[in-house]
């Protein structure tokens, strides 16, 4: 079985992050990043100003709504729009959310008779409800804003499926906002792919959308904004209930925070989904491992599998996506894993995929002075049709002769291939990534290639 499963992975997709213009969803679980309706607010397309706008009028007829006299409609909408399961953007773990209460729907449309300017010009980023009302946060202010550009993100979904060749299916969706009509389309027949975990309808998001932090969020103020002195008593513990009150009385503090972060814009950019670590941080890292002893004293196992953690998923990308490191126990032993999908991006991998069937690669921390028979046995039950049957070793010295003539034996019986990368190796990798002038995948490769050379033909 897959570790954190990828629509990619499903659909045999064999592209990396890094190549594709939409974030991966994970099957099983949400994504943890959050479309932040600043970025297209700044963005220097005209598409993305017109979608901030359409965003920006349909949050303010709330407003109309609420003049009107249709309150309870007005709050059933904001209701409706925060919760958007199909995007898989927030920390779920079950890809399932739950949407605010009528009670903080009706804080946040106090807004507009609570503060004379939002009643008369309405909001120019409606993300800073978060600075009012109690419980509405980055996972909202996302889901509202993709509840908002619903439409045009299933345009863009089908255009990316089109183009990838993932396959689409008839689905309805129980509400798409219409931009003209103000209101929702209930039981809106479209066509998008769907999870196969659960049969729920998908939709991508650009990733030039996504942060894992709103531009405009309540943490931010309360650092960088925040009249506290104003707000607390000397040794008064900080009450945030209180900051958003003090807000909504004093709507200046709040004008002057969204005036800093206008100038600030240049620097707002999208998050990455995995950014990797500088060069001398690598060089760090690695001299620190290489000054652990072997074995667990003075915690030295921990240590080295966070150093591997952290190295390997830099050296390794973009050609392998980090996927997780993950704890398993075999025979009373616990085990660290390092799990990389592949995107078979390269020759290498292809290959690794073909005859091995690794749609994952599983790279086990050994903070050993040597590997044994023990240690294979148990990487070995490991490498089957689930996650493949090639499997490497992190350990600190090559193999010993007979537990390398013992893969060997595993290879000619069963097929299943295990390498081990060393201090050595990750040297010349860290080396490798700092020239530049070659990729660290290819110590993998060579290493593999070695050992193949030894295999009987």
């Amino acid at each position: 079985m897959l570790i954190r499963p990828r629509l990619t992975d499903h659909f045999g997709i064999h592209k990396s992050q890094a190549e594709l213009d939409f974030a991966i969803q994970f099957l099983n679980e949400d994504i943890p990043l959050y479309l932040d309706p600043f970025l297209l607010w700044k963005s220097p397309s005209q598409q993305d100003q017109a979608l901030h706008t359409s965003i920006t009028n349909s949050f303010n007829n709330l407003n109309y709504l609420v003049k009107k006299g249709a309150e309870d409609k007005a709050a059933a909408t904001l209701i409706t729009l925060s919760e958007c399961s199909e995007v898989g953007l927030g920390v779920s773990k079950t890809r399932q959310g739950s949407r605010i209460g009528s009670e903080q729907a009706l804080e946040a449309l106090r807004l507009f008779n609570d503060i004379p300017a939002y009643s008369q010009y309405g909001f120019t980023h409606f993300e800073v409800i978060q600075l009012y009302v109690a419980g509405i946060s980055k996972d909202r202010i996302s889901d509202i804003a993709c509840n908002y550009l619903k439409s045009f993100l299933v345009d863009y979904t089908i255009e990316q499926c089109e183009d990838l060749g993932i396959p689409l299916q008839a689905v309805t969706l129980p509400t798409l906002y219409n931009y003209r009509k103000n209101a929702f389309d209930e039981l809106a027949k479209v066509r998008l792919p769907v999870n196969p975990v659960n049969g729920e309808p998908l939709i991508f998001t650009p990733k030039r959308w996504l942060r894992f932090s709103p531009w405009i969020n309540f943490d931010d103020y309360f650092k960088t904004a925040c009249p506290r002195d104003e707000i607390f008593n000397p040794d008064e513990p900080v009450d945030r209930v209180k900051v958003l009150k003090y807000n909504r009385d004093n709507y200046d503090a709040v004008e002057r925070y969204i005036d800093l972060k206008h100038k600030e814009a240049a620097d707002c950019r999208n998050d990455p989904l995995f950014s990797q670590i500088p060069v001398l941080s690598a060089r760090r890292k690695l001299n620190d491992l290489l000054k652990l002893e072997s074995g667990k004293g003075d915690n030295a196992d921990t240590q080295y599998e966070t150093l591997c953690t952290d190295l390997l998923a830099t050296l390794l990308y973009p050609h392998l996506d980090f996927a997780q490191a993950q704890s398993r126990t075999e025979s009373g032993r616990h085990v660290r894993d390092l799990i990389f999908y592949n995107n078979r991006s390269i020759d290498f991998l292809d290959e690794i995929f073909s005859d091995y069937g690794n749609r994952q690669l599983v790279f086990e921390m050994k903070n050993v002075a040597k590997i044994d028979r023990d240690h294979i046995n148990q990487l070995t039950r490991y490498l089957q049709d689930g996650i493949g049957k090639f499997g490497v070793f992190l350990t600190r010295h090559e193999l010993p002769k007979a537990m390398f003539s013992n893969t060997i034996d595993l290879w000619s019986s069963q097929r299943k291939c295990i390498i081990a990368l060393t201090d050595s190796d990750l040297k010349l990798m860290v080396d490798v990534y700092e020239s530049k002038q070659r990729t660290p995948i290819e110590v993998l490769k060579k290493k593999y290639i070695e050992f193949r050379r030894r295999c009987p033909s």
